[in-house]
């Protein structure tokens, strides 16, 4: 598995949010958690498979180069019944016919080595695809690991809240015992902690729908997340990384190479129209068995053979391979425009979190102030209990749209890398051996048999492979 796999450094990949709790000796940071989606994704496996598939590809083409040898037989038993003037006769016999025949590709203007060249640039536009998904894997990731951690936060900030309204509800009762509150300020307190555990309840809802995505999108149930420490690098010029997208983005690239895939079949179907030359060889022996009649025979020479006429289908073979490089150029175009809207999209929504985070935690200290001041207020009865309540509520808000932000910002950035083609576990310098997409293909682009030494290391590799 060395040639498919190969390791790569580990490197901390650390990011952090303003609200959270502190890191422990078994902390799992966000770099564990994508290394495990990169080794646990069977989306990832799916496409290594197709791919392989793709190399096969090369290798049935490669084989048209190769000399064709088969080999036939047959058993026959005949018998007939003649009469004529001298009476009749009985005859019977039983043969015995063995063959081998063999033909080699000599000339045919170049066909089947643009087959060959066709084949393997569909390879390079599968393994862009790969890398593609391989960015969907990881963005997926990234997501669950920041919505377990803001659900998180949401369910501590409820219980906290749970907690506090808890101790409103007994000091507007004892304020009440001694005449300094009406009933109405207690009912007051009851519905807002009424309302607080309804809240907590949808909280830990959403945690654990946030788990359980993880748990899918990871291979595993989540750990102590910590918080992210860094935003990865990024760069603050958009035009600039667009321009990068255009250039390295694994759509672009995909899109570029199916165009080549679609230029060299438009020559192939062309090259269908012309002669094609064949050395044709054949081997035979026939006898007859309990008989004394045998006969040895062979044969050697070239063959020219070519389409005269077949209904239009070359023709239109050819049509319609224009019609498929048409199409994949118009698909390249509309893949270029979405790249570059993916990476402005990216963009202005990072601009809006951080934007979002900055205004949050100015909400914090001032719905913090706030509350602090009414709740002084109220306890020499300048304020009412509906004042605190609602001011504690607005602080509640606020912290949770601060964490959302921060969330919303780590989510943003990593958008951005992968709108860019950057959000891949070689640019994330993660600790997991990553997947070698050509040392598979040096194994069978020649299309070695099984008995080949090649095909022997063909067999040991695909033996591992189906044990993951």
């Amino acid at each position: 598995m060395r040639g498919i796999f190969s390791t790569l450094k580990v490197a901390g990949l650390t990011i952090a949010l303003t609200v959270g709790a502190p890191a422990v000796a078994t902390a799992e940071t966000l770099a564990d958690a994508l290394a495990s989606a990169y080794d646990h994704s069977g989306l990832l496996r799916q496409n290594r498979a197709l791919l392989r598939a793709a190399d096969e590809d090369v290798a049935i083409a490669v084989s048209g180069l190769r000399p064709i040898i088969s080999w036939s037989s047959d058993l026959t038993r005949s018998f007939g019944r003649n009469r004529n003037r001298t009476g009749t006769n009985n005859s019977h016999s039983t043969d015995i016919n063995v063959g081998i025949t063999g033909t080699l590709l000599l000339f045919d203007f170049g066909r089947t080595r643009l087959q060959i060249e066709s084949q393997k640039e569909l390879v390079l536009a599968t393994r862009q695809g790969l890398i593609s998904i391989e960015q969907q894997v990881l963005l997926r990731a990234v997501t669950a690991y920041m919505n377990v951690r803001r659900n998180n936060e949401f369910v501590s900030i409820r219980r906290n809240n749970l907690r506090l309204l808890q101790e409103e509800l007994r000091a507007a009762k004892d304020r009440f015992e001694v005449g300094e509150v009406t009933r109405t300020d207690v009912a007051q307190a009851e519905s807002r902690l009424a309302n607080a555990r309804s809240g907590l309840a949808l909280a830990q809802g959403d945690l654990l729908q946030a788990v359980e995505e993880f748990r899918a999108a990871v291979g595993r149930k989540p750990g102590n997340l910590v918080p992210p420490s860094r935003l990865p690098r990024l760069s603050g010029d958009v035009e600039a990384a667009k321009a990068v997208a255009v250039r390295q983005h694994p759509d672009m690239l995909q899109a570029r190479h199916n165009v080549a895939v679609a230029d060299l079949n438009i020559q192939v179907a062309k090259a269908a129209v012309r002669p094609t030359v064949n050395l044709a060889t054949r081997l035979s022996a026939e006898e007859e068995l309990g008989g004394s009649n045998f006969a040895r025979n062979g044969s050697v020479g070239i063959e020219v053979t070519g389409p005269i006429y077949q209904g239009g289908r070359l023709s239109a073979a050819t049509r319609q391979a224009m019609a498929q490089r048409d199409a994949q150029r118009g698909a390249l175009h509309e893949v270029r425009h979405l790249v570059q809207q993916n990476v402005g999209n990216a963009y202005a929504n990072l601009r809006a979190a951080r934007a979002a985070a900055a205004a949050g935690e100015e909400g914090v200290r001032a719905a913090t102030v706030a509350f602090n001041g009414v709740r002084e207020e109220a306890k020499l009865g300048a304020r009412t209990t509906l004042d605190v309540l609602d001011t504690e509520q607005e602080l509640l808000d606020a912290r949770a749209n601060l964490i959302s932000a921060q969330v919303d910002v780590y989510i943003a950035a990593y958008g951005v890398l992968a709108a860019t083609g950057q959000l891949t576990a070689k640019d994330l310098n993660l600790g997991v051996q990553t997947y070698d997409a050509t040392a598979y293909y040096n194994l069978v682009k020649d299309a070695p048999t099984n008995s080949s030494k090649q095909g022997r290391q063909l067999d040991k590799v695909l033996r591992a492979l189906g044990k993951n």
